[in-house]
């Protein structure tokens, strides 16, 4: 039976980097419950950077992580890309319009400037947009490598297959009964996504009543004769289509948010054809061939903002949950914060003031 200090279950973006932060000062064994980490919602991302996404709190975090995701000293450099992000506004979406301007600071573009950046829009179909020339696409795969890599040369261990089907106490922490044997640990960090309410409840800790939600996307080939490679992501004002260039093809998304319970989604024939339907509308393009379709699933609790941090009575058992369609954009900074609770390292003051904001204790209930 492997004996470590800190068990971490989940091997997506948020327990790989949480993980590979813990073990250079902890014994850490990360468990996936796949053949490979990232299966799940960190494998089906549209890995945007942009901090005009998201809530405040989500905002402020994504600040706190451009630093290591902008750092050239990676293998491979930074991992992050140009991209820009056009919020668009359609008629009718004046308010909405004016209102995300004043709340990101950002200009408002002319509908013509919008057509220039985006040249398939259909001119009836907009009246203006907000650009963050900041937003930049993720490299989620070298990012997630690169969290895998760290974690095994700090002396960390990952176990894939090992699904983890019961928790129960001991005197010093919890033993965790898995697909792939036993881990006993001293700690457990929380990084289940959409199943971490299951993980809670099966070591007898309250859950936090997560909602998982599907999102689906698709590719296919842009119009004849265009070349979407400069673009930026183009997103709804109200987030209700986006679309963005990806291996010379667009995926596109309805940005559907269905409720579902967890499990390995799959992309609805439905949601397909809204994805179709509204790309047709703003832009007047058919697409034929669908290249490829998928769903993952994105975690929220009540505030959708993410968790991080110990119940009271439960100081045995981390939340590191809740980072919704985020994930990637915040992981290194949330990685740092679960570290420091780990370890008793100290966190940098732009960090430590959000130690409240992310606590689970900050829910007004939990789940039994």
């Amino acid at each position: 039976m492997l004996r470590v200090e800190v068990a971490v279950v989940g091997g997506g973006i948020a327990g790989a980097s949480a993980a590979a932060r813990i073990a250079p000062h902890r014994s850490v064994c990360l468990l996936e419950r796949e053949a490979q980490p990232g299966s799940h919602a960190s494998g089906r991302s549209a890995t945007m950077f942009a901090t005009t996404y998201g809530n405040q709190l989500v905002r402020r975090l994504a600040l706190a992580s451009h630093a290591f995701l902008a750092d050239a000293g990676h293998p491979g450099g930074p991992l992050l890309h140009p991209r820009g992000m056009l919020h668009v506004a359609s008629p009718s979406q004046e308010a909405l319009l004016a209102a995300f301007a004043d709340q990101t600071g950002l200009a408002v573009l002319a509908a013509g400037d919008v057509l220039d950046l985006v040249p398939i829009l259909r001119p009836e179909a907009v009246i203006g947009g907000v650009l963050d020339h900041a937003a930049a696409a993720i490299d989620d795969h070298r990012f997630l490598q690169l969290c895998l890599r760290s974690l095994k040369a700090a002396g960390g261990t990952l176990r894939c297959n090992a699904e983890v089907i019961g928790i129960e106490p001991t005197g010093s922490g919890y033993r965790l009964v898995t697909s792939a044997g036993p881990v006993e640990a001293d700690l457990v960090v929380n990084a289940a996504g959409a199943w971490a309410d299951e993980l809670a409840r099966l070591a007898g800790v309250p859950s936090l009543g997560l909602k998982a939600l599907r999102r689906t996307a698709v590719t296919v080939d842009p119009p004849p004769g265009s070349d979407p490679s400069g673009w930026p992501m183009a997103i709804d004002i109200a987030e209700t289509w986006y679309f963005k260039p990806e291996g010379g093809r667009l995926l596109l998304s309805p940005a559907d948010a269905t409720e579902v319970p967890p499990h390995d989604v799959q992309a609805e024939e439905w949601d397909v054809a809204v994805a179709i339907d509204r790309y047709a509308c703003l832009t007047g393009h058919e697409p034929g061939r669908i290249h490829h379709r998928w769903a993952g699933l994105r975690s929220f609790v009540s505030d959708h903002s993410p968790v991080v941090g110990c119940l009271p009575g439960h100081d045995r058992f981390l939340w590191l949950a809740g980072q919704g369609g985020a994930g990637f954009m915040t992981a290194p900074a949330l990685a740092e914060v679960a570290a420091a609770l780990v370890t008793g390292r100290d966190l940098t003051d732009e960090l430590r003031v959000l130690l409240a904001e992310l606590s689970p204790a900050r829910l007004a209930t939990f789940v039994g």
